[in-house]
Formats: C-alpha cells, sequence, structure tokens
C-alpha cells in the first residue's frame, strides 16, 4: 500500500482508510444522490463502516413510494462489503426508525445497533449516534419535524430547479439550501444548540468525542473542549468522516474530491 493510504487496483484506485462513517443517504427519495455515494464505496475500503442513521427515508416512502435502481445497488454494495469481512455497523437514525425495533440483530452481516463506541487507532474514545435524540425539534415537537421535513424537501427541489438553469448558463453548482442553513440567525443558532448537547452528551458518557449526523453538516471542531464529528449527509454534500490507519479525522468531500456534477449521473462501473 502506497504511504498516503491508495491502493492501485487493476481497475480503479482505491483508498484505503481504518474507518469510514457515512449518514443521511435518504434512499427512496428523489434527492438521494445514490450515484454518487456508489462511486465512493467502490473506491474505498475499510476495516469499520459505520451507517450513521437517515441511510433509509421511511417517512418519505410512506408518503409516496420511490426507488431507483441505483438505491438497489447501494444496499448490495453494502451487503457486499459485510460479507468480504468489513465490519458494518448500522446505527438507526429518526427516518428509519422502524430499525429501532430491531436492535441487536444482525441483518446480512450488519449489525443493527441505537449507538456505538468506537475506539480510534490513537485510542480515543468516540460515541457513534444519530443525533436525532439531541434535537429539540424532533424531541418535543415530532410534527414540526415533518413539517421542516416537507420545507426542505422543497429547498431541495428549488435548489436543483437553481442549478438547472446555472448549469445551461454556463454557472458551477451552489447549494442554495446550503446558503440558508449558513445566512439564518436562527438555522445557526439551531446548528450551535445541536452540536453543544451532543458534544455535553459525550462528556457526561466520559468518552473523548462524538460522531453523528442528522443535520446534513459536516464538521469536526471542539466543542467545549470534546471532539465533535459530523459525517454530513448524500443529498447535497456528499461528504464521509474517515479515520486514517493513525487515528487521524478528516471529512472527504467527494464530488468535488472527484470534480463530479451534481446533476450528472454516473455511468456505472465494475
Amino acid at each position: 500500500m502506497a504511504p498516503d493510504g491508495i491502493e492501485r487496483s487493476r481497475h480503479r484506485t482505491v483508498r484505503r482508510y481504518r474507518s469510514i462513517w457515512i449518514s443521511d443517504v435518504h434512499l427512496g427519495t428523489r434527492g438521494c444522490k445514490a450515484e454518487f455515494l456508489l462511486d465512493f464505496l467502490r473506491h474505498t475500503e475499510s476495516d469499520h463502516l459505520y451507517l450513521v442513521g437517515d441511510i433509509i427515508d421511511g417517512w418519505r416512502l410512506k408518503r409516496s413510494w420511490y426507488w431507483h435502481q441505483t438505491h438497489n445497488d447501494v444496499i448490495q454494495k453494502l451487503l457486499r462489503k459485510a460479507r468480504k469481512g468489513t465490519n458494518v455497523v448500522y446505527v438507526a437514525g429518526n427516518h428509519d426508525e422502524v430499525l429501532r425495533d430491531y436492535l441487536g440483530l444482525q441483518l446480512g452481516g450488519v449489525m443493527l445497533m441505537g449507538e456505538a463506541v468506537h475506539e480510534t487507532a490513537d485510542r480515543r474514545q468516540l460515541l457513534v449516534i444519530h443525533g436525532d435524540a439531541f434535537d429539540g425539534v424532533v424531541r418535543y415537537a415530532p410534527w414540526l419535524a415533518r413539517l421542516g421535513d416537507k420545507a426542505y424537501s422543497l429547498a431541495l427541489a428549488a435548489n436543483n430547479a437553481l442549478n438547472l438553469a446555472r448549469r445551461r448558463l454556463g454557472y458551477p453548482y451552489w447549494s442554495f439550501s446550503a446558503v440558508l442553513k449558513a445566512k439564518v440567525k436562527n438555522a445557526v443558532k439551531y446548528v450551535d444548540d445541536f452540536e453543544r448537547a451532543l458534544a455535553a452528551e459525550a462528556r457526561r458518557r466520559g468518552v473523548d468525542g462524538v460522531v453523528c449526523g442528522h443535520i446534513h453538516k459536516a464538521e469536526i471542531r471542539t466543542v467545549d473542549g470534546v471532539l465533535y464529528c459530523n459525517d454530513g449527509d448524500w443529498v447535497e454534500s456528499c461528504t464521509a468522516l474517515v479515520e486514517s490507519h493513525e487515528g487521524d479525522l478528516s471529512i472527504v468531500h467527494w464530488v468535488s474530491e472527484r470534480q463530479f456534477d451534481l446533476h450528472r449521473t454516473l455511468a456505472r462501473t465494475a
């Protein structure tokens, strides 16, 4: 293996990590970027793979059925990794909360859990949890969370329409919904409150940090002395949290690194 953790195979370049965390894929929705996730999964290998909730969007599937072939391909690829020896752990989220009735079971080599504790190569203990239990809206006003989900879907649809127009005019991709989250004062406070709540829980548990998803905002930072890591999503940002074999943590921005167009459909590769 090359010093940078990149292996060369006959067909493609494969990045080798100790651990990978992904969440908020939302299979079963039109906004899911399954083709980009497939590309990521084909070009990465790891000892541990954590699926940190909202991999399947049960909320949306209850309202209307949508399931593209690429969504099947993602499931099959994850199961194949488990069969080949990757330790795959599925931590259920709120959109796939039906799986919380089956915690502790192993399905196709994938362990279903409500949360997990991961030990990094440099001996740090990280709580792995989706994070919805620390979202005040989800916890105390679930009806508002579902309303917010519908509003978010509308924002994504507007985002797609806007960027199709920008693409035709020769402009690069621009995330309208991401800008909204970054600029709106209440949204900024919501994210800060969420991060501090999870950091406080990690401190209460006596661990060194926390890895979560839920709010679709990839980040690594220290919050009140606790390491906070969010792996982002595969609806807008197409990001993952990865751990090197030395224990270093970083965020991979797959679309940017691969120089993909978010509106382009990838051809399947072996």
